[in-house]
């Protein structure tokens, strides 16, 4: 079996990249439009109540996500994974554009809240059969020795389209007046989307199919339903991918989508502050993904991944409470002084930089945990079950302080995805020294 070579591994690694970080991209768009629209496609109100209700559209998007694993992934395990990835790049950039043309409530009434929620649908449709199969294309690309450092380029780029849209949302407030900015200036950053689709759909369009899937193919021991046989043949597999899938789902909707909300509402920051603070946050992220996934292909993934949910378990109270300080409230509990810039950023970068950690392993272990029969179904589908607990973490989380009227509460969903993921990781064989299964 031939692996790729420099030229070749580069083109890999740049359609894997470019694809993958656009889609989300999109889903940072949404995080960091999410006061906007809730002002923009709801009558006015209850603000923390519209609020929700706009977390509840974007948590809509991973309702569908598991539908789209079964499309994608019966694609991607029958015909190619090549095939199944170029179709959702164009699934994910042309929904993209249409939320740039959406009208608000004013205009159309209550027809905008629900066309947001069917292109939200449309887009996780997308998400659900392009990411796992994102990352299956590129870790089977990957000769033994590099499957976690390669693999954990598909977290980098989902790091840096998260960023990429916390920037450019970033850059185009600040440089509009606000006014301007909630009336037009807010749909400029989903067309950028579209261009960077198009871009996207020709690199992975001419692409290499994988080689293990080739092989496989070549042996004849293909899937005829992938499917039935991930939820029949390898069902501890898929609960087991599930559980360990936790501890990214929860956290990192948390840090990327909710901490900006979080900031604004309950820590009395400004907005441009808030934005400001997740995108370093997000940055900083990026500062241990690859030194982890590099560590894991010398000494395996299991005890890297271990060290990132105790990290979080012990750690994740610290850093919530770290971000209060500078805030008081009066005896009505409405904010009188904000929390401190640098501390509610020092405790962001805390927990960003340790979900970092977890992310660059993640991928080779999921990857060694299925066969190439089933692994694109098998894959999609247990991550995407898990993602419908991350699309839901945000409003979850509001939900919690609104109605503990504590700050801190938000705690118990990154203290429990680490348990539950900490559970899986303990039963978990590492594979990092064997090939890929057949």
């Amino acid at each position: 079996m031939a692996f790729m070579g420099g030229k070749e591994k580069r083109k890999v690694i740049i359609s894997g990249m470019l694809g993958n970080g656009l889609e989300w991209y999109d889903y940072a768009l949404y995080g960091h439009m999410a006061i906007v629209f809730s002002q923009l496609f709801f009558p006015a109100g209850d603000a923390s109540k519209n609020l929700i209700l706009t977390l509840l559209i974007f948590a809509s998007g991973f309702i569908s996500r598991p539908l789209g694993a079964v499309i994608f992934g019966r694609i991607g395990d029958k015909y190619g994974r090549k095939k199944a990835l170029t179709a959702s790049m164009m699934l994910m950039a042309v929904p993209t554009g249409c939320i740039g043309l959406l009208p608000s409530y004013e205009t159309i009434g209550i027809a905008a809240p629900i066309l947001l929620t069917l292109i939200r649908i449309l887009q996780g449709l997308s998400l659900g059969g392009a990411y796992s199969g994102s990352i299956s294309y590129v870790v089977e690309h990957a000769p033994p020795d590099q499957r976690s450092t390669v693999g954990s380029v598909i977290k980098l780029s989902l790091v840096i389209g998260f960023l990429f849209g916390s920037v450019v949302s970033t850059a185009v407030a600040s440089v509009l007046s606000p006014e301007d900015f909630y009336s037009w200036g807010w749909r400029l950053p989903f067309f950028v989307g579209v261009g960077i689709g198009f871009v996207g759909f020709y690199i992975r369009n001419h692409g290499e199919e994988s080689p293990v899937y080739e092989q496989a193919k070549k042996d004849g021991t293909l899937s005829k339903s992938p499917v039935k046989d991930a939820f029949c043949k390898y069902p501890m597999k898929m609960l087991q991918a599930f559980m360990a899938y936790i501890f990214v789902t929860i956290p990192f909707y948390t840090i990327a989508i909710y901490m900006i909300a979080y900031s604004k509402n309950h820590l009395g920051l400004a907005e441009s502050d808030a934005l400001l603070i997740n995108s370093l946050a997000m940055a900083s992220m990026l500062i241990t993904v690859y030194p982890a996934a590099r560590l894991a292909d010398k000494i395996g993934r299991r005890y890297v991944l271990l060290f990132a949910t105790v990290a979080m378990i012990v750690l994740a109270y610290p850093a919530l409470t770290l971000m209060q300080h500078g805030l008081t409230l009066d005896e009505a509990g409405a904010i009188t002084q904000a929390s401190s810039f640098y501390y509610v950023l020092g405790g962001q970068v805390i927990l960003a930089m340790i979900l970092g950690w977890y992310l660059g392993p993640i991928p080779a272990a999921l990857v060694e945990m299925f066969p190439t029969s089933i692994r694109y179904t098998g894959m999609s589908l247990a991550y995407n079950f898990c993602a419908i607990l991350g699309g839901f973490t945000p409003s979850v989380a509001e939900w919690m302080i609104r109605g503990s009227s504590n700050n801190l509460s938000i705690v118990w969903l990154l203290v429990g995805a680490g348990i539950a993921s900490f559970i899986s990781l303990t039963l978990y064989k590492d594979r990092w020294r064997e090939p890929l299964q057949a």
